[in-house]
């Protein structure tokens, strides 16, 4: 069962009070008729034209009262049920006067021109425990986000976007664009030589001679088997095999070295044509661009490949999962360092918070300005589509107190002022 609403306190204390007025009015026209009774002389004169003056007092007010919310008895008097009848320009008056004192754009930045925000919220970043609970709460804001994710909608979604990005991406004009950068400021060249140095370096080593003459001595051996037999005869092959070995690796160590000190080798310019024609071709050559797609849609299309894309979510969500959940988490460290650091550098400098504090003001007065129309139009929207009763009541049940208050003064102010008036006839006849 659902439990009955508390009756509003203020609707018997209107209750009662309108009794109490109501009882003011009767005892005024009793007090009217018991002086008329006694013929008005007398102290019954002096009560005749306080009852009197209190009767048409109370009953002014009790209509004007009346007439705020309803006809009085029912009656079609003009300018009365003001309320109801002017509900929707009270609703536009509302929404007007909340935009103007409320929503005025200079009020606003004034007031908060004053309050200096860039400056209180540096001393408040600057605490320690306030960039503390600040980044423990962003933690755990992220944890219950990561908690919401649909995991295998992510990892769907990652996947269509790195595949499709891959797909989309020109390989060969970015092949093309490396080696650019590559040639620039003879970047080439010094990659040449240092590819050549370690040539060098492989050829002098004793362990690559040995397997030279080796390789050497194996194709003697295989290819004529009859030179090998002679040659045994004259000089064993193993010899002659570390002999040609040595003077091979001497050979192309001395090429080597003319490469090296040579700026204008001609395999130098050789390299250079090859590359410079090379890397025009990536940017022009269609079949050559082709030939590149192809190369990297199969790349794209390997299973390893698509399963290392498809883990990619898991990986950054368990990471992003172990570091949150501790209670040292390195980005919530990096967060709280951040806002410290923010906090400091606003109390520090006084160019930054004048910038801060312009930003937010021209934010505020951009908010402002959209915000006063579609708050005029809400306000006055919803005032107007409120029942005309329920409006009514809300209203006297909020103010009715106060207007019975004013039935009481009425009928009292009323009685006063008859009995001066009646004070003045008698002194002007006397």
């Amino acid at each position: 069962m659902t439990p009955l609403s508390a009756p509003d306190p203020r609707r018997a204390q209107l209750r009662r009070l309108k009794l109490i007025a109501l009882a003011m009015l009767v005892a005024m026209l009793a007090g009217f008729a018991v002086s008329h009774w006694h013929g008005e002389r007398g102290i019954w004169a002096w009560v005749s034209a306080f009852c009197e003056a209190a009767a048409v007092g109370a009953l002014a007010d009790w209509f004007a009262v009346v007439a705020l919310f309803r006809r009085p008895l029912g009656l079609p008097i003009p300018h009365t049920a003001i309320i109801p009848r002017s509900k929707d320009r009270i609703a536009d008056s509302l929404a007007l006067f909340v935009r103007d004192q409320f929503l005025e754009p200079q009020a606003l930045l004034a007031r908060l021109q004053v309050f200096d925000p860039a400056s209180r919220l540096g001393s408040w970043l600057a605490e320690p425990a306030r960039a503390r609970m600040l980044a423990d709460m962003a933690r755990g804001w992220a944890l219950q986000a990561l908690d919401f994710l649909d995991e295998a909608a992510v990892r769907r979604s990652i996947q269509g976007f790195v595949i499709q990005q891959l797909r989309q991406w020109n390989a060969a004009a970015t092949a093309g664009e490396l080696l650019g950068l590559l040639t620039a400021d003879n970047r080439h060249q010094r990659v040449l030589d240092e590819g050549l140095t370690r040539i060098s370096e492989w050829l002098g080593n004793d362990k690559v001679k040995d397997r030279a003459s080796t390789l050497i001595v194996g194709y003697i051996q295989r290819e004529w088997p009859k030179l090998a037999s002679t040659v045994n005869w004259v000089k064993p092959i193993d010899e002659i095999g570390d002999t040609l070995a040595e003077r091979l690796a001497h050979a192309v160590l001395e090429e080597l070295q003319q490469i090296l000190a040579q700026p204008e080798h001609p395999l130098r310019r050789d390299y250079e044509t090859w590359l410079s024609d090379y890397i025009q071709r990536l940017r022009e050559d269609p079949a050559l661009a082709e030939k590149v797609e192809q190369l990297k849609q199969q790349v794209i299309d390997h299973p390893a490949v698509q399963e290392y894309v498809q883990g990619l979510w898991a990986r950054i969500h368990a990471s992003l999962r172990a570091d949150l959940a501790s209670e040292d988490s390195a980005l919530a460290g990096h967060l709280r360092r951040s806002l410290a650091s923010v906090g400091e550098a606003l109390q520090a400098d006084p160019s930054l918070r004048e910038a801060l504090n312009q930003h937010l003001m021209d934010g505020a007065e951009r908010l402002t300005t959209r915000l006063r129309s579609g708050v005029t139009e809400h306000i006055a929207q919803t005032v107007k589509s409120w029942d005309e009763r329920h409006l009514v009541e809300q209203l006297e049940l909020s103010v009715g107190r106060d207007l019975q208050f004013i039935r009481f003064n009425g009928t009292l102010v009323g009685g006063l002022i008859g009995v001066i008036l009646h004070a003045l006839t008698v002194w002007f006849h006397w």
